[in-house]
């Protein structure tokens, strides 16, 4: 089973996704004028403005989530996975992937505003499957997304999570997988049958703290070796570009898993930020394009490169040849995920190091797996539209508890293979979309900063600017 899982995943991470969510990024970049540089004064300060309503959360909350979605273990066992595999150079396509990635998460986000609903609870539901029918016309397209995307975030993806929280656990206090399994699927379960509302504002709590220590943590550990650090900057780029010999062998698997583990953390392209995006309530949907333009920053240019940093300062990571020999060997039989980082955190302060790390873990990934609910709930209220089973929600909740409880005590790999099928289903599936929807999102843009050079606080009058089926816009005043 897991030979099979691997060769699945081969052909969906075939290396013509890994060009196309550069490629997108880049042309997204080109197309908005690099908003993503233009524009990054206007997302510190959008991030901090609106207020939550009965229907919507406010931006910053919207912000939370999508950064509770972006930040898990992909920002910690991804990132070792990746220089592993990739060698140091992983982390430079990395950063591309962040910079290129942020004007696609402005697309995606700003369409799924535009395009968002009321469902019949009262709260604001959008993402993919709502522009996919709503902007191409497409229900059968939809419905794949909506369908996949309850399969990926609700059964696939988890097990990441949880096996991550698991490991590092063990690793730091010997708890058994099972335990920790017991544990993770209680919590979810207090936080999931809460709601929406709940969602928020726990994330909101928890992001901004988890996400501030971790940082702090790896800027001690990188000012106690400020004398390697150029040399660390230095085998970043030229291992990205097959400039250090050592590395050679691996140039190619660089670009691969930099961006393959890019996407996988920071979601850009991959149609999932758009969830929490469409539920913020806000004048303008570009306003939501921005800020979460900047969550992907936060995650991969800010959090995954503390834990690179902390790897690289302090040596303690391995690099594996294609063959499977070893290149690096300075972890020896340590397997590749959450232990490196715990490695890199005990080198300088022993006994407490793996339980920080753990800590960490613990905060990242589960917020993670609370992010994939909310998307996989929403996913199938779009389905329920049509279909009426409400008590589909309930079979989702049972199905990611057992999923969670399955991929705590399953191997990494079989775990990270399943998450990544996952996440490529989901990206395939976007990417074309995005691309052929991508002009009422454009127009929102240069509407926003139209009527910001104006001095208005922008409002969006979809039937001025001629995007169709923007419902809830026209219907809202």
């Amino acid at each position: 089973m897991d030979a099979l899982i691997s060769t699945i995943n081969g052909y969906v991470w075939s290396p013509a996704l890994v060009y196309l969510c550069l490629g997108v990024g880049l042309y997204f970049s080109i197309r908005t004028r690099f908003m993503q540089v233009r524009g990054f004064n206007e997302m510190i300060r959008l991030m901090f403005q609106g207020k939550s309503s009965d229907a919507g959360v406010s931006s910053f909350q919207a912000l939370a989530m999508a950064l509770s979605g972006r930040v898990g273990t992909g920002n910690i066992a991804g990132v070792a996975t990746a220089i592993t595999f990739g060698g140091p150079g992983a982390v430079f396509w990395m950063w591309m992937t962040a910079f290129l990635g942020a004007s696609t998460a402005y697309i995606e986000s700003t369409l799924a505003q535009i395009y968002k609903e009321k469902d019949d609870n009262g709260q604001y539901r959008g993402g993919p499957a709502y522009y996919i029918e709503k902007a191409m016309g497409q229900k059968w397209y939809a419905w794949i997304f909506a369908v996949s995307t309850a399969i990926a975030m609700g059964l696939l993806l988890p097990g990441v999570q949880a096996n991550s929280i698991a490991a590092g656990v063990y690793n730091a206090w010997g708890i058994d997988h099972a335990v920790s399994a017991a544990l993770i699927v209680i919590t979810l379960g207090f936080i999931i049958f809460g709601g929406v509302k709940r969602i928020a504002h726990f994330a909101e709590f928890v992001v901004p703290f988890m996400a501030l220590a971790y940082i702090l943590m790896a800027l001690v550990i990188v000012f106690l070796h400020i004398d390697q650090v150029p040399a660390m900057i230095a085998l970043i780029f030229k291992s990205a570009f097959g400039l250090e010999a050592g590395f050679g062998a691996v140039l190619g698997l660089a670009v691969q898993w930099g961006v393959k583990r890019g996407v996988y953390s920071n979601e850009a392209g991959q149609g999932s930020g758009p969830h929490p995006a469409a539920a913020a309530e806000v004048s303008h949907p570009a306003k939501q394009g921005y800020v979460q333009a900047f969550s992907v920053y936060i995650d991969t240019l800010l959090v995954c490169s503390a834990t690179a940093f902390m790897l690289l300062a302090t040596g303690k990571y391995n690099v594996k040849h294609p063959d499977g020999s070893m290149i690096l060997d300075h972890l020896p039989g340590v397997e590749t995920g959450p232990a490196y980082t715990q490695a890199a955190v005990e080198s300088v302060m022993p006994g407490f190091g793996a339980s920080f790390v753990a800590l960490a873990l613990m905060f990242f990934a589960f917020t993670t797996i609370v992010a994939y609910y909310y998307m996989a709930e929403t996913n199938l209220a779009y389905i329920n539209r049509k279909v009426h089973r409400p008590w589909l929600v309930f079979v989702l909740r049972i199905v990611m508890m057992a999923a969670v409880t399955y991929g705590s005590v399953r191997s990494a790999g079989a775990a990270w293979d399943l998450g990544d099928i996952g996440v490529g289903i989901m990206a395939w599936l976007n990417i074309i979309a995005i691309l052929i929807l991508q002009k009422p999102a454009l127009i929102a843009l240069r509407d926003y900063e139209r009527q910001k050079k104006e001095g208005k606080d922008p409002v969006f009058e979809p039937e001025k600017l001629g995007i169709r089926n923007a419902d809830f816009w026209t219907t809202r005043r």
